[in-house]
């Protein structure tokens, strides 16, 4: 977990990425982010009960209504909240959760590896990208 060859895999290998708790609000930390990985050439799914669309793109209610495969579920949600996403990342066969800077869930990071899947903790995405890239 949150090792530098975790996060290249992430970063190479996972395309298409749900993000979970994506605001339409531009002022979001999530939105700033899902719009700096769609403009990198990554493939987002935004995930929110409350949105019809962001970003251009359809908003689902759930991981369980995504009808496409998902590489890497990103998680925007409190750290209480974590854990259930986790699991359903596990139940749609993702590839990877990554638990934005500050969702801390250490039994839910757990039941991710145990499953199987890579898993990124308490870091952000858009940080760690452009730090590749420099």
């Amino acid at each position: 977990m949150n090792s530098p060859d975790t996060i290249k895999r992430i970063l190479d290998e996972c395309r298409t990425i749900a993000v979970v708790g994506l605001s339409s609000k531009a002022t979001r930390p999530s939105h700033g982010v899902a719009g700096y990985m769609q403009r990198a050439g990554y493939r987002i799914v935004p995930v929110n009960p409350n949105e019809a669309e962001v970003l251009g793109e359809n908003a689902y209610a759930s991981l369980a209504e995504v009808s496409e495969k998902i590489d890497l579920v990103d998680v925007f949600r409190r750290s209480e909240e974590a854990g259930t996403v986790v699991d359903d990342a596990i139940a749609i066969r993702a590839k990877a959760v990554w638990l934005q800077e500050g969702v801390i869930d250490n039994e839910a990071a757990q039941r991710a590896l145990d499953a199987g899947l890579l898993v990124v903790m308490d870091r952000c995405w858009l940080k760690e990208h452009a730090r590749r890239r420099m």
